[in-house]
C-alpha cells in the first residue's frame, strides 16, 4: 500500500487544525487551560501513579530480556543490512534528540534541588547528598531511554524488516493488519504528530530562557519576553536550513558538533573541578544507582504517601519522556537501520545513560561539594530562584568562567536547533506517509509552525499550560507503549521461529540428481566470474529454473509468482492469506577481488540467494537449473515448518 506522493491528507490537515485549536486556547485563556490541564495531570498522580511505575519497570524489564535473549541478535533490516551511520555519529545524534538539553538545563540544578530538599531525611548532609545523585541518575538514566527504546525499536523493527512504513500505526500490525492503513492508523499518527509538536515547541519556548539567561550574564542582553521571542526566531531559522539540508547535510553534522562540544565542556569541568572528588563519586555514584535501582523503580512511597514529591519529580519525569517517546523514538529508529537490536539497545540504553551518569556528576557533586564544603550558598540560591541561571552561576565557581559560559550559551544553542529539526524530520515524516525524504516545502513548513506556537505561547504566557497538557498526554500514550511492547514481542517470537527454522531444519528429502559434484565446486571456487557471465546466469538459468518451478506450484495450488525486479535479479513470491509471505529470490552482488588472486580483473561476481529476511549469504552461480529448483524447494520446505512451529505455539497457548 502507498500514501500520497507528498502528503498524506488526513493526517496533515487533522493535526494542523487541532494544533491550531489548542494554541489559540493556549494563548487567549492560559490560565483556565493551566487548571484544566493541571486538573487531569493530578488526577492521573493520585489515582494511577502505580500504573505509571508499574509500566514503565516492565518496559526496562521487556527490553533487557529481548537484548539478553537470541531475539537480541535479528537485525534491524533484512540480514545483509550494513548501519547507515558510524557508530559515532549515530550516538551524537540520539543523544542530541534524546535528552542533551535537558543535561544543560538541570545538570546542577537538579542534584542540588535534591539535595536542599530531600525526599527523605535530612538536607545537606552527607546522606543528602547520595541520595540525591541515585534520584538524580534515576530520573535520567536507564527507564527513560528504555521509554524512548520502546518506541525506537518498534518502528525500526516493523519499518526495517517488514518493510512497513516508518510510523507508529505500524506496530500494531500483528493485532490490526491493513487496518493500519485506515482511520485507526490515521488516529495515531495524528496523535503522535501533536505530541511531538508541542513538545518541541513546549522545549523550545522554555529552553530560550537559558539561552537569554547566558547572554545577560554575558553581555547584558536583557531578560524580556521580546528578546525570547527574537531568540526563537533565530534558533527557528537555524532549524528550518539544517532540516532543509536532510539528515545527513544537517541533522547529523550538528550531532556532531554537539557531542564535540559536551565532551569539551565535561572535560574542562572535570579538570577544572576537584578531579579527584568527581572521579570517584562517578564510580560510587553509578554502583549506589545500580545497587538500588529495584527499589527505586517500585517506590511509590505507600507506606508514607509523598504524592507532592513523587508527582513533581518522577512521575513528572516519567509523563514528560512517555510525551516525548513519539518523537525521539522515531527520530532514533531513522538512524537505527542495519543494527542488531542488542546492539541498538546496548547504544540506546547504556551508553547515554554512562555519559549522562558522567556529566551529573560533574557538574551536580561539584556544585554540592561547593555549597557543603566552600560556602558557595549563592548556587543553592539560583537554583531556587532562577533555575536557567544556575548553570552560569556554577560557571562562576570555576576557573575560566568565562570561557565556559560562552561554551555553555553556544552548546544550549545548538541543542535547541539539532531538538528542533529533528523534531521537524519525524513530523514531515509522519505527515507524508513515512517517506524517508519528505518534500522541502513540508519541512520548512514545520519547522517555523514549531517556532510560531513557541513564540506566541510565550508571549501569552500560555506555555506552562501547554507543558502540562503534553505530560497529561502521556497517559494514553503510555497505554499504547504496553501494546508496542505486546506486538514487538509476538514479531520478533515469529521471526526468532523463522530463523531457526531456515537455519537448522534439514529436509528429508535428499535431491542426489541436484548435488554439486566435487569437481563443479572446485571450479567454482577458483573461478571468479565477470558480470556478462554472471547475468548470463540470470538470464539463462535463474529465471527459467525459477519460472518453472512458479508454474508447477500455480498447479499445485499455491500462489505463487515470479517478479523480474531489474536485470541483476529474480525473484519468486508464494502468498498465503494470514501468514508470513515466502520469497527465494537471486541476485548478483558485486565483490573487490582479492589481493591472493592473480587475475586481471578488479571486481568479480557473485549470485546469492535473498529470501524474505534478506541475503543468506552463499552463492549459486554455477548450479544447473534442476539445482536452483531443489535449492529453492529445500528453502520453502523450511518455511513450511516455521509456519507449523508458529501455528503450532498459537493453537497451544489458545488451549492452555
Amino acid at each position: 500500500m502507498s500514501f500520497q506522493k507528498d502528503i498524506n491528507k488526513p493526517v496533515f490537515f487533522i493535526s494542523l487544525v487541532i494544533i491550531a485549536l489548542l494554541s489559540f486556547v493556549g494563548v487567549l485563556w492560559p490560565d483556565s487551560a493551566q487548571n484544566y490541564f493541571g486538573a487531569i495531570q493530578k488526577w492521573f498522580v493520585t489515582q494511577a501513579s502505580w500504573l505509571y511505575i508499574l509500566s514503565v519497570a516492565i518496559f526496562l524489564i521487556f527490553l533487557v530480556f529481548v537484548m539478553c535473549s537470541r531475539m537480541g541478535d535479528i537485525k534491524l533490516g533484512p540480514d545483509h543490512s550494513e548501519p547507515d551511520y558510524t557508530f559515532g555519529s549515530w550516538v551524537a545524534m540520539l543523544f542530541s534528540a534524546g535528552m542533551g538539553i535537558g543535561l544543560m538545563f538541570f545538570g546542577v540544578a537538579e542534584p542540588v534541588m535534591h539535595f536542599m530538599s530531600p525526599p527523605v531525611g535530612d538536607p545537606q548532609t552527607v546522606e543528602a547528598a547520595r541520595e540525591a545523585m541515585k534520584i538524580t541518575f534515576f530520573h535520567w538514566g536507564l527507564h527513560a531511554w528504555a521509554i524512548y527504546a520502546v518506541v525506537a525499536l518498534s518502528l525500526a523493527y516493523f519499518s526495517y524488516r517488514h518493510k512497513l512504513p516508518l510510523l507508529p500505526r505500524s506496530v500494531l500490525h500483528p493485532l490490526i493488519g491493513d487496518k493500519i492503513y485506515g482511520p485507526i492508523g490515521h488516529a495515531v499518527d495524528i496523535f503522535a504528530v501533536i505530541g511531538t509538536l508541542f513538545g518541541v515547541a513546549t522545549s523550545l519556548g522554555f529552553g530560550v530562557m537559558q539561552v537569554n539567561a547566558g547572554f545577560n550574564y554575558l553581555f547584558g542582553l536583557p531578560q524580556t519576553t521580546e528578546v525570547q521571542m527574537g531568540l526563537i526566531a533565530v534558533i527557528t531559522l537555524f532549524a528550518t536550513v539544517s532540516v532543509v539540508l536532510g539528515l545527513d547535510g544537517g541533522i547529523k553534522r550538528l550531532s556532531n558538533i554537539n557531542m564535540s562540544l559536551a565532551i569539551l565542556l565535561v572535560t574542562i569541568v572535570i579538570i577544572a573541578g576537584p578531579t579527584v572528588l568527581i572521579l570517584q563519586s562517578f564510580v560510587q555514584n553509578t554502583g549506589s544507582y545500580l545497587s538500588d535501582i529495584v527499589n527505586k523503580t517500585f517506590n511509590l512511597f505507600a507506606y508514607a504517601p509523598k504524592e507532592d514529591w513523587i508527582g513533581g519529580w518522577t512521575l513528572l519525569y516519567w509523563g514528560w519522556w512517555i510525551s516525548w517517546s513519539p518523537f525521539v523514538g522515531m527520530f532514533i529508529a531513522r538512524i537505527s537501520r542495519g543494527r542488531t537490536i542488542r546492539e541498538f539497545l546496548i547504544g540506546v540504553l547504556l551508553l547515554p545513560s554512562l555519559f549522562g551518569f558522567l556529566w551529573f556528576t560533574a557538574f551536580g557533586n561539584t556544585a554540592i561539594d561547593a555549597i557543603m564544603n566552600h560556602g558557595a550558598t549563592y548556587l543553592s540560591e539560583a537554583v531556587s530562584s532562577n533555575v536557567p541561571v544556575a548553570l552560569f552561576k556554577f560557571f562562576e565557581h570555576m576557573p575560566l568562567s568565562s570561557l565556559l559560559s560562552m561554551v555553555g550559551v553556544l552548546l544550549v544553542i545548538t541543542f535547541f536547533v539539532s531538538s528542533s529539526d529533528s523534531g521537524s524530520l519525524v513530523i514531515d515524516t509522519l505527515t507524508s506517509g513515512g517517506a524517508e525524504e519528505p518534500p522541502v516545502w513540508q519541512r520548512i513548513f514545520w519547522a517555523l509552525t514549531e517556532g510560531l506556537v513557541a513564540a506566541a505561547l510565550l508571549g501569552a504566557g500560555g506555555l506552562s499550560a501547554l507543558q502540562t497538557m503534553t505530560i497529561a498526554s502521556a497517559f494514553p500514550i503510555m497505554i499504547l507503549l504496553l501494546v508496542f511492547c505486546y506486538c514487538l514481542f509476538i514479531a520478533l517470537r515469529n521471526d526468532y521461529l523463522l530463523q531457526s527454522s531456515v537455519q537448522n531444519h534439514n529436509t528429508s528429502v535428499q535431491y542426489t540428481k541436484a548435488s554439486v559434484s566435487w569437481k563443479d565446486r572446485i571450479s567454482s571456487l577458483v573461478n571468479h566470474p565477470k558480470k556478462t557471465e554472471a547475468k548470463a546466469f540470470i538470464d539463462d538459468t535463474a529465471k527459467p529454473a525459477l519460472t518453472s518451478l512458479a508454474n508447477e506450484m500455480k498447479k499445485q495450488g499455491l500462489a505463487a509468482r515470479i517478479q523480474i525486479l531489474d536485470p541483476e535479479r529474480v525473484r519468486m513470491v508464494i502468498e498465503k492469506e494470514g501468514v508470513e509471505d515466502f520469497a527465494y529470490g537471486i541476485r548478483l552482488r558485486r565483490f573487490v577481488l582479492p589481493t591472493y588472486v592473480n587475475e586481471e580483473q578488479s571486481t568479480y561476481y557473485r549470485a546469492e540467494v535473498f529470501l524474505l529476511q534478506g541475503g543468506q549469504q552463499y552463492d549459486v552461480l554455477g548450479y544447473t537449473q534442476e539445482q536452483i529448483i531443489a535449492d529453492a524447494i529445500t528453502q520453502y520446505e523450511r518455511h513450511m515448518h516455521f509456519l507449523h512451529l508458529a501455528t503450532s505455539e498459537n493453537v497451544a497457548s489458545k488451549v492452555g
